[in-house]
């Protein structure tokens, strides 16, 4: 994997913030000619650094109140089982991410609901029917403190 300079960890930060700005304007604020940007951006993609494109959303504008911090712990720690926890887990939706941890639990869901009752319906049809699963803690997202871009994070 190559190394990141300053140019490329600046396109980066320019695509987090606003993935919609056209090359031209990434190659003039990074200081770069359009056809060398768009080679850095090819290369950025080919090596896997940059995985995509996408859109943030406003939940609560959406309708979706309700945003759950989910542990699970399982029965098990066997390869075969953990997969399998992991392909079913993948079918849930309002599922926005699911993390393998370190710790007293082995897996964190993120998990965005229209409400508690819909949390509530989701739980009882999908959460408590995982493959493995002994233990299940749910906290509620009561306010977001700092939210920053994975490429503010990264290159700062």
């Amino acid at each position: 994997m190559q190394e990141l300079d300053r140019v490329d960890r600046s396109i980066m930060q320019r695509l987090a913030r606003d993935a919609r700005l056209s090359v031209s304007r990434v190659a003039e604020e990074v200081g770069l000619s359009q056809s060398a940007c768009t080679r850095r951006i090819q290369a950025l993609e080919a090596s896997g650094q940059l995985k995509g494109y996408g859109a943030r959303f406003d939940h609560r504008a959406l309708g979706f109140r309700v945003t759950a911090l989910v542990d699970i712990t399982l029965s098990t720690q066997v390869e075969e089982e953990l997969a399998q926890f992991e392909r079913a887990v993948q079918e849930i939706d309002g599922v926005v991410e699911c993390l393998l941890v370190s710790g007293a639990h082995d897996y964190r869901l993120k998990i965005i609901c229209r409400d508690l009752d819909d949390y509530e319906r989701l739980h009882r049809e999908h959460l408590g029917r995982l493959p493995c699963v002994t233990t299940i803690s749910s906290s509620f997202v009561l306010r977001a403190v700092a939210t920053r871009s994975e490429a503010d994070a990264l290159f700062k």
